[in-house]
Formats: structure tokens, sequence, C-alpha cells
């Protein structure tokens, strides 16, 4: 078998992995937020078990990754695709972390009454879900368009922090009484605030694998702080 035949057979085994690993982050954070809006203590604990296999296919893909980048002689291009790969599970496998975290507090929060509505937090899970899908899915098919996409989906996420962190923070002022569930509400909407920054980070290593440069690297250059 030629190197170039086990490159794009390992490359395969990557992209494979990468697309199981987003299916069970997608989970994880589906099941936190629902655990959270219902009160379901035994679904937030199924997200215990989804980041078990994050971690594990995380360790997966190093491993494919390293195979690949220990092969003679890879070309550029065939470098900074696997370059890519290692930067982004490591923001794949800091989502399940977070979505674990989330899910830690939603076992905290069950049995007690809500402290809002909280309809704009599902919302955040459903822009993040789909950043981390178009993240993954970018990095697949060479779509630089997509990977860019996401830095505007990003600021939608941000939007809706700060009305949630606006309307906790006015909750506590009204009932200082539910003070202490209100800062777990903060800290779960802080949380889906950085998945939203860590789909971005993958939309970067995207742009870096497609461009062989670091999107970071333009806008500082344009600062003039990346010049020596």
């Amino acid at each position: 078998m030629s190197i170039r035949v086990r490159y794009e057979s390992e490359l395969k085994g990557v992209f494979d992995n990468l697309v199981l690993m987003c299916r069970h982050i997608e989970s994880a954070i589906e099941n936190c937020i629902k655990a959270l809006m219902e009160q379901d203590i035994e679904l937030a604990k199924e997200v215990y078990e989804s980041d078990i296999i994050i971690d594990r296919l995380e360790r997966d893909i190093e491993h494919s990754c390293l195979k690949i980048l220990m092969m003679e002689h890879p070309v550029a291009g065939d470098f900074r695709e696997v370059s890519a790969a290692l930067k982004m599970i490591t923001d794949l496998e800091r989502i399940g972390d977070q979505a674990k975290d989330i899910a830690d507090f939603a076992t905290q929060l069950g049995g007690g009454k809500a402290v809002s509505k909280l309809e704009h937090i599902p919302q955040m899970a459903t822009i993040v879900i789909q950043m981390v899908k178009d993240g993954v899915q970018a990095y697949i098919n060479r779509d630089l368009e997509l990977a860019r996409s996401l830095d505007t989906a990003d600021d939608k996420v941000d939007e809706l922090f700060c009305i949630v962190m606006a309307d906790l923070i006015a909750l506590i002022k009204k009932y200082p009484e539910d003070a202490e569930r209100a800062i777990m509400y903060m800290m779960i909407n802080k949380y889906l605030e950085r998945i939203g920054d860590h789909a971005v980070n993958i939309g970067e290593w995207v742009e870096y694998a497609i461009t062989g440069v670091h999107p970071k690297k333009i806008r500082k250059t344009a600062n003039g702080k990346g010049k020596k």
C-alpha cells in the first residue's frame, strides 16, 4: 500500500471519528439543557457517560493524527490538515467538559423552582450545537465560507448571553433569596457562551487548514501587533 493511500485511509478514520465525536457532543448539549429545563436528574447523569465517550474519541483521533504525521515526507497541506484536527479535538473535548459542567448544575438545581423562564438559554444551546456541527462539516468538506460564518453565529450567542446576564442580575436584586440559584444559571450561561467560543476556534483552524494562514495572525498583523 502506497504512503498516499495509507494517508487517505487514516484521514478518513479521523473524519469518521470527528463526526462521531460531534454527534456525542450534540447529544450531550441537548441532554444537559433538557435536563435543566425539565429538572431531569437522570438525564443529566447520561451526559457524564457521553463525556467518557468524547474523551475516548479524542484519544483515538489524536493517535490517528500522530500516525499520519509519522509517515514519510508529509506535504505542507497534509501537515496543516492533521495539525488542525489535533487543535480541533482539544476544543471539542472542552465543549464536552462544559456540557458535563452544565449537567452538574442541572443536578444541583433539580427539584427546586426555576429562577426565570430561561427561554434564551435553550436558544443559545440550539445555536452552539449548530455551530459545532458546522465547524466539523466545514473541516471535512473544506468549506471556507461555512467556517468563517461561525463568527456571525457567535455574535448572536454573545447577544443572548448579555440578555440572560441582565435578566439574572435584575432577578437577584428583586429576589435576593434566589441569588444562589441565579448564580448557578449565570454559570450555565457562561458555559454556553464558551462553547460558542470553542466553535469559533474550530472554524479558525479549518481556515488555517484550507488557506495555510490562521485568521488571528491576520488580525494581529492588521493591528500592527504581529510584526517583529
